[in-house]
Order: C-alpha cells, then sequence, then structure tokens
C-alpha cells in the first residue's frame, strides 16, 4: 500500500550447494519450509551478522517476497542463498548436522561447555509451526533444544535461530578453544 519509492532489478547469484561445499563452510543456517516472510528475512540478517558462510533455503517463502527483502536490511545481497534440499547437506563430510527440536535432550548449553560449537556447523531449523520433519531429526548428527528458563512456551523461529548461530559464531571465534578463530 505504501511503498519505499525505490526499484532495483538484479541479477540473481545463488551458488550450488557443491559450490557451497568446496568453499568448506564454518556456520551454515538451513531452512526447511519456513512460511513466515518476516522470519526468513530475520534469519538471512542475523546469519549475515553472525558472520555465517551461507544460508540454504529447502522450500517454504520465496526469499524475494518483499516483505522477506525489507527484513533483511541488505543482508540478502552479500550473503550466499542456496536452494536446495536439506537431506543433501546431511553427511557432508566436514559440517557437524545440529537439528533444533523443542523435545530434544541435548540442550545448547551442554554443546556450549563441551566446546562442539567450535566445529564446523549446519543448524536446521524447522517451518515455524511443524519443525523439521522426523526424517531430518533421525539423519541429522545431533537434535539440540534452546534451554528456556522463564515461563514462556517457545522461542519464535527467529529468535532461536539467532541464539544457535550467534552460539556457534561465538565458539568458532574464540581463542585457545578446539576448532576456535579470531575474525
Amino acid at each position: 500500500m505504501t511503498p519505499q519509492g525505490l526499484v532495483a532489478v538484479c541479477r540473481l547469484v545463488q551458488p550450488s550447494l557443491a559450490e557451497l561445499i568446496a568453499r568448506r563452510p564454518s556456520l551454515v543456517a538451513v531452512l526447511v519450509e519456513p512460511n513466515e516472510p518476516g522470519n526468513l528475512g530475520t534469519i538471512l540478517r542475523t546469519a549475515d551478522a553472525a558472520g555465517a558462510d551461507a544460508v540454504v533455503l529447502d522450500g517454504g517463502v520465496d526469499p524475494y517476497n518483499g516483505k522477506v527483502v525489507r527484513a533483511t536490511a541488505g543482508s540478502l545481497f552479500h550473503l550466499p542463498l542456496v536452494s536446495a534440499s536439506a537431506g543433501e547437506l546431511l553427511g557432508i563430510a566436514g559440517l557437524r548436522a545440529l537439528a533444533t527440536s523443542g523435545g530434544a535432550e541435548v540442550g545448547l548449553e551442554q554443546l556450549i561447555g563441551d566446546g562442539s560449537l567450535a566445529e564446523p556447523t549446519a543448524w536446521l531449523f524447522g517451518n515455524e509451526a511443524h519443525g523439521l520433519p522426523a526424517e531430518l531429526l533421525e539423519r541429522a548428527d545431533r537434535t539440540v533444544r534452546v534451554p528456556i528458563y522463564g515461563r514462556a512456551e517457545s522461542l519464535n523461529l527467529a529468535a532461536a535461530a539467532a541464539v544457535c548461530l550467534y552460539s556457534s559464531a561465538l565458539a568458532q571465534r574464540l581463542p585457545g578453544k578446539p576448532g576456535g578463530r579470531l575474525p
């Protein structure tokens, strides 16, 4: 109804999954059928801010939807976005697949404590309403829950993704930790 008044024509540059893997990424966000444009845009922006190497999108809302583009605040134009099946990414050498699930036995704090977040990681995030499909939860290296210390029932998808991505980003940059590197 009230457009920003700007128009741009851009050539889409989307690397393939093979090109992404060849770059040996250390942090990747994998989104499986997100259906809220604002969440998708916020996660793209957060992944960029956390230093993720790419976002893999497996279905869901159009990443070039106006609401998504606005929510990225420009990150869509410099963070690689790969359209691929999340299942294709599982088992890729060098990336540990961590699937988020509210019912997981392992809490994020355990991975922070044991130093395993310093390893190259692909975080899998599911649909806002249904989470990840059972097949992906079973095939992931680990299922992880974000702890909730208060009385909230759950976290918004974008908030949970931010906590997970930044936990890995910080762990990967801590000097003296296994796999830690300075920015």
